[in-house]
């Protein structure tokens, strides 16, 4: 096949195909004015009825945000200007456990989303947050009985104080980075979780997050804990609609994972790509303990993005699978951090990455290890997949290692797809869209794999739907 052909074969890949771009009527009860200011953030605060602590966090985390410079590496944000979004929209007076008593738009949404049918046939809670507040959340009684701690934030301030206060801000403080003190000082909605010692969460918890509200910024908090022996999958999903106007999501998710304990957390990003997705997430692996990010990046106008892991403890593990789509317009920053500050810890870092019709995506990955460290092992492998000449594919590791000890392994791979595999798929009856098709899904199987059967068919159903029309 010759070069035309192939870049014929593939080039409806990538193609707007979103079906999430649906919106309902805003129906806000609360809602702050447009931009940031300590009057919206007092404002947000008392909307809430926080305790006084949690004020002068936010006006802290707001001068902290002022004081630092926008990043200048990274995807393009020159487009984002906080003047000119709403940082508050609350939608309902009150949060509820059915989905029957949910407004019929809001509900319709999360029906349309499948959400709820996905809760009655795999998951073992739910929370699904609509603009700035969640409004439901709800997880089986059995899982409550045995001490698991899942519902939304603000209720983990209120009612679980003193373990929220111990961990709260403990992996990401507001000093981090200027994205998440603007999360800590205008932070609404998430989840607070609590695995109790020994616990086995054998069914995932999940978070659903999505904006309807145009030119709204939504900034939840995920903050989770799981103890001694214990495990938990947490997975997150997230749409939004499309808007002439930009969007903003801005969250910061904190994991600690006491001595033994296994947490993975699983994302599937799937934006609108008129939404800025610009997010921290960090977790904090003890002695024993192993956390797993297993990061899809479909959706957003523009991400930046790297799950973290600070192997704290020794023996600690940590991985991040990562694979982001670049499609027109987009540019998808994504990676993956493993700092090791104990002896015998060890990391993986997969980061796969689609790039089509123009799109942009980058690996931008950190392994740090600290000195005098024994026994110390990590791999990290980068493999990007061009579909056009049009399209970009960007590298960036960082290797900070400070002691002698360590067995580290880096593989780089940047490739097209191959005329010989299509050539080869076609050979067999196979037509050029289905082949190319065929030829991308196994390029993210690694990823796919790694998710609950529901869940694979799901972003299997995502890529097919970006592939549509990909014979020229």
């Amino acid at each position: 096949m010759s070069e035309t052909n192939t870049m014929e074969a593939v080039a409806g890949i990538g193609d707007d195909a979103y079906k999430f771009g649906f919106h309902s009527p805003e129906h806000s009860i609360i809602k702050t004015k447009k931009g940031l200011s300590e009057e919206v953030v007092r404002e947000i605060s008392a909307a809430k009825g926080e305790a006084a602590w949690m004020l002068e966090f936010r006006l802290a985390a707001l001068e902290t945000f002022r004081k630092m410079p926008m990043p200048c590496w990274g995807a393009d944000l020159s487009g984002i200007d906080f003047d000119d979004y709403y940082y508050y929209a609350k939608p309902v007076n009150e949060q509820s456990g059915s989905w029957e008593d949910l407004p019929q738009d809001i509900r319709d949404t999360y029906e349309r989303l499948g959400i709820p049918e996905a809760e009655r046939r795999f998951l073992g809670g739910v929370g699904a947050q609509y603009d700035s507040e969640m409004v439901y959340h709800k997880i089986r009684k059995d899982f409550e009985s045995k001490g698991i701690l899942f519902m939304d934030t603000e209720t983990g301030e209120r009612e679980h104080e003193e373990l929220f206060r111990k961990y709260f801000a403990s992996v990401v403080p507001p000093a981090d980075n200027k994205f998440a003190a603007l999360n800590a000082a205008v932070w609404s909605g998430g989840s607070f979780v609590y695995v109790p010692k020994g616990v086995k969460v054998d069914i995932p918890l999940q978070a659903y997050f999505r904006i309807n509200t145009k030119s709204l910024a939504q900034f939840e908090r995920t903050l989770i804990v799981v103890d001694e022996g214990a495990f938990v999958h947490y997975i997150e999903g997230c749409t939004a609609p499309i808007y002439a106007k930009d969007s903003l999501h801005t969250g910061v998710v904190e994991i600690v994972a006491l001595p033994g304990a296994r947490v993975r957390y699983s994302t599937i990003q799937n934006w609108s790509t008129n939404v800025y997705n610009l997010v921290t997430q960090r977790a904090k692996a003890h002695a024993g303990a192993t956390v797993e990010w297993v990061d899809g990046n479909i959706g957003s106008k523009s991400t930046m993005k790297y799950p973290c892991v600070i192997l704290a403890g020794e023996g600690a593990h940590g991985e991040v699978l990562s694979i982001a789509f670049a499609g027109r317009g987009q540019e998808q920053d994504a990676g993956g951090k493993m700092i090791h500050l104990a002896n015998n810890t060890s990391s993986v870092i997969t980061s796969k990455s689609i790039s089509k019709d123009g799109g942009i995506s980058s690996y931008r990955g950190l392994v740090k290890v600290a000195p005098h460290l024994r026994g110390v092992k990590s791999k990290v492998e980068c493999d990007a997949l061009i579909l056009d000449e049009e399209s970009t594919s960007n590298t960036y590791p960082t290797m900070d290692i400070q002691t002698d000890d360590v067995r580290m392994e880096h593989e780089a791979k940047v490739s097209k797809i191959s005329e010989d595999e299509l050539f080869y798929l076609q050979s067999r009856g196979i037509d050029e869209e289905e082949a190319a098709k065929m030829i991308v899904a196994g390029f993210i199987d690694p990823l796919v794999r790694e998710l609950p059967m529901e869940y694979a068919v799901e972003l299997n159903r995502l890529i097919d739907l970006e592939m549509e029309g990909a014979v020229g």
